[in-house]
């Protein structure tokens, strides 16, 4: 397989593995913690911003940008950093599905089971507080665009 039908396919798996999370979510009504990420608030932004450049900033760029050829997996099979930005497709998650990635990193039901990523986990790192303002601190980076394509998604 090519490079580029690779990184559709796992382009492609990743996807069905969010949508398959997003489903497992809604059909328990499990939403996972009771998180409040909210990108109009001040002073989680503020947190928020503090955690990202000192925990994601390394990987996902100081303004949210990602690696370099993002969906191209590398020679040992695992892709860089996607970006947080609106090129990205963090958006396209659910406040929950986000939480549990950061949380827990790419496992199930985040990622197909044996899935190999260079993300991890920060479940004995960062407390739910911090991981809900890093996410608003992402959410508050993207466009009305953005918004407007999330919201409707995700409804």
């Amino acid at each position: 397989m090519t490079s580029g039908k690779y990184s559709v396919a796992a382009a492609a798996a990743v996807a069905l593995v969010a949508a398959a999370s997003w489903i497992y979510f809604a059909a328990s009504g499990s939403q996972g913690p009771a998180i409040r990420v909210n990108a109009h608030d001040e002073a989680q932004l503020l947190h928020g911003r503090a955690i990202y450049e000192q925990h994601c900033a390394a990987c996902h760029g100081q303004k949210l940008e990602g690696q370099p050829d993002w969906r191209t997996r590398r020679p040992d099979g695992r892709l860089p950093a996607p970006p947080h930005d609106d090129t990205g497709h963090t958006w396209h998650h659910p406040d929950a599905v986000l939480f549990g990635i950061v949380k827990y990193g790419l496992v199930p039901p985040y990622a197909p089971v044996g899935y190999s990523s260079d993300m991890p986990g920060f479940v004995s790192v960062l407390r739910d507080e911090d991981i809900a303002a890093t996410l608003a601190y992402i959410e508050s980076k993207w466009s009305p665009r953005v918004w407007k394509a999330r919201e409707e998604m995700l409804r």
